[in-house]
């Protein structure tokens, strides 16, 4: 952990840049290794194609970040990294944001340590 799932709506596919932007918030989550193991940090982003935003009337976008960390981080640590994450976003679509309808969201979702299963040989590069 953590992993960020970023969804977003296909109609801003072409002009999104999820490449650059999954390596924004990777590096984002990479320079607080102190909270974050860098092995377990995962980044990926899900395409929607079936979406209605308001009332349907207009071409509206939506980006949907959603970050998934384990149990026991402070809550000083998360708020930190949650608003820088969320303010790289802002300037990675400022663009967009100024030349279309678009909603931005983000959640932190906290596993408890029950229930979470794990195996991940990656640390051991780090």
């Amino acid at each position: 952990m953590p992993h960020i799932i970023i969804e977003y709506t296909d109609n801003i596919k072409d002009e999104l840049q999820i490449d650059s932007l999954l390596k924004k918030v990777n590096d984002v989550l990479i320079s607080y290794p102190s909270i974050f193991p860098i092995g377990g940090i995962r980044s990926r982003a899900i395409e929607l194609s079936h979406y209605r935003v308001a009332d349907g009337s207009e071409d509206d976008a939506f980006v949907h970040a959603i970050l998934k960390i384990g149990a026991g981080r402070h809550d000083k640590d998360k708020t930190k990294v949650c608003d820088q994450l969320f303010e790289t976003l802002e300037s990675h679509l400022a663009a967009l944001f100024s030349k279309r309808y678009l909603a931005l969201s983000m959640e932190l979702t906290e596993f408890s340590n029950f229930g979470t299963y794990k195996k991940n040989n990656i640390h051991n590069r780090f």
